[in-house]
């Protein structure tokens, strides 16, 4: 039959669309076009606008398929086709009814990070896990399925992605104890196809103890359950609301696994595996090839849902099939995406304190772990003491703002963030669809933060060092978007959209929006 790759492929090939969040599979957010360049985009013009009607946070992009563009909006979730042919005349729009129960169980803002497009299809996660099958032409929809239970906290505020004759699609809520999941549905009926857990036993997680490697050996028999107390990973956390990737030659799909439950370390000893883990995962089946755990017993809130980019870069003087991850820990990964083996593993953000690095000794126990500075250390420092001056804070050096690659210029171009905290465990007890959370924090400015709250950062992923860095005066919270035309794209908090140098990072224009952009 024929898959939703081939129509995805199709799209995306066609550099006059946007036919997925992340640009293509591989997360690049690069465009081929080159029309506007680095002569003459001080010139660029606003053409017309469209204002949805919402007034919360915006994140995720229209797509444009066509003379098509698709527009999302955070909850309720209104879609809108608009005809680019009409100055964007408004062709239909979907109207979801949802719960507003749901709102009081959404983290940071009612945000959802856009819409999907397959075989004449458009796919919306809405924050009530509603999946929503819509025909493209006409917005009817086709078919939908309930993913989750807004009621034990499980909420959305994710894209999704076509792969096959599937469409996978995460969970939220790790801040209400829930046991977070990757789920693929049948493109064709929304049936199940499969559902792997971050946390839990092997049948859940889809391991195969023999089979599935961390770092280049067998996970062995139960390695999340030996790695949680009792029935804690039941409320692990572990959700799954960032990016997802996909390599077709070697049909794996790359995600990362959230915190775990609660943000209180000393209430669940051990490593807590695979919360804060990078999954490489078979698209038929969903059975994990690899697994990397980045922030293991995770003391500070800091995730790992941020985007995996695939790209096939210079590693030590060596071609690699690299998968690359910048962390809200601070640390920049560099892993063979074929084998899970990590090649390079650096802050990219001097400021990050919490660690020293990684233990980059492949004979080392510790192999892989990253040395936590015990001054840092919120568990070390006991319930209710506050750790001071932990860096990055739990907004990560990077949150799931994503980055670009330019496969002109072979670098990473990372939207950054200089704020630390302190953090006060304290303890917390469970109850179903109220917050789990377990800690108190206050944020603010690092010290010496080169002149401002963030950076926009130029990264070369086979040595894992900052080529140049941009200063903003704020923290900068949007994504990133590279183009042929020697030229990258951000938006700031005060409303600028900017566009820079790739080579120099020299600013070449700015507009000012009337909004902050994230």
């Amino acid at each position: 039959g024929v898959l939703a790759n081939d129509s995805v492929a199709t799209a995306v090939g066609d550099s006059k669309n946007w036919a997925i969040q992340t640009g293509d599979y591989a997360n690049h957010r690069y465009s081929e076009l080159d029309q506007i360049n680095k002569s003459n985009v001080k010139d660029l013009q606003v053409a017309w606008t469209f204002s949805t009607g919402v007034l919360r946070g915006h994140e995720g992009a229209p797509l444009v398929i066509g003379d098509m563009m698709y527009v999302h909006t955070p909850f309720p979730n209104n879609v809108f086709a608009l005809d680019l042919a009409q100055d964007g005349k408004i062709v239909w729009r979907y109207e979801p009814r949802q719960n507003p129960d749901v709102i009081g169980v959404m983290c940071c803002d009612t945000v959802n990070r856009g819409l999907a497009y397959a075989d004449d299809t458009i796919f919306l996660h809405q924050a009530d896990t509603t999946l929503v099958a819509l025909d493209a032409k006409t917005g009817e929809v086709k078919w939908s399925v309930v993913n989750g239970d807004p009621t034990k906290g499980e909420t959305n505020t994710a894209t999704v992605m076509p792969v096959k004759d599937k469409v996978l699609v995460g969970i939220s809520g790790g801040e209400f104890g829930v046991q977070g999941h990757v789920t693929a549905y049948n493109i064709k009926d929304g049936s199940l196809a499969w559902r792997a857990y971050s946390v839990g036993p092997d049948d859940q997680l889809l391991f195969d103890p023999e089979k599935t490697t961390a770092l280049g050996k067998p996970v062995g028999k139960d390695s999340s359950l030996a790695s949680w107390e009792g029935d804690q990973w039941k409320i692990g956390g572990g959700t799954t609301w960032g990016w997802y990737s996909y390599d077709p030659d070697l049909n794996l799909i790359y995600y990362g696994s959230a915190n775990p439950s609660t943000w209180n370390p000393s209430q669940r000893p051990g490593d807590n595996k695979w919360s804060m883990s990078i999954f490489a995962r078979d698209a038929d089946t969903g059975v994990a090839k690899w697994v990397y755990q980045m922030t293991p017993h995770d003391e500070w809130d800091f995730d790992g849902v941020n985007e995996m980019i695939l790209a096939d870069i210079d590693v030590n003087g060596e071609q690699r099939k690299a998968l690359v991850h910048f962390d809200r820990n601070g640390l920049a990964y560099t892993l063979d995406r074929v084998t899970g083996e990590l090649l390079v593993a650096e802050k990219f953000d001097p400021a990050v304190n919490w660690t020293s690095g990684v233990d980059m000794d492949p004979n080392s126990a510790n192999f892989g772990r990253p040395t936590v500075v015990a001054q840092y250390s919120t568990e070390q420092n006991g319930e209710d003491v506050n750790t001071t001056g932990v860096c990055p804070a739990a907004l990560g050096t990077k949150d799931q703002q994503p980055a670009a690659f330019s496969p002109k210029t072979g670098l990473f171009y990372v939207p950054t963030n200089h704020v630390c905290m302190d953090y006060e465990p304290f303890r917390v007890s469970y109850t179903a669809g109220q917050p789990y959370v377990g800690a108190t924090l206050s944020m603010f400015p690092a010290p010496d933060s080169h002149g401002g709250m963030g950076n926009f950062i130029a990264w070369d992923a086979g040595k894992g060092e900052i080529k140049w860095s941009v200063p903003e005066q704020f923290s900068v919270w949007s994504g990133a978007l590279a183009t042929a035309g020697d030229i990258v794209f951000y938006g700031t908090l005060e409303g600028y959209l900017k566009a820079i140098d790739s080579e120099t990072g020299e600013e070449l224009y700015k507009f000012k929006t009337p909004s902050g952009i994230i």
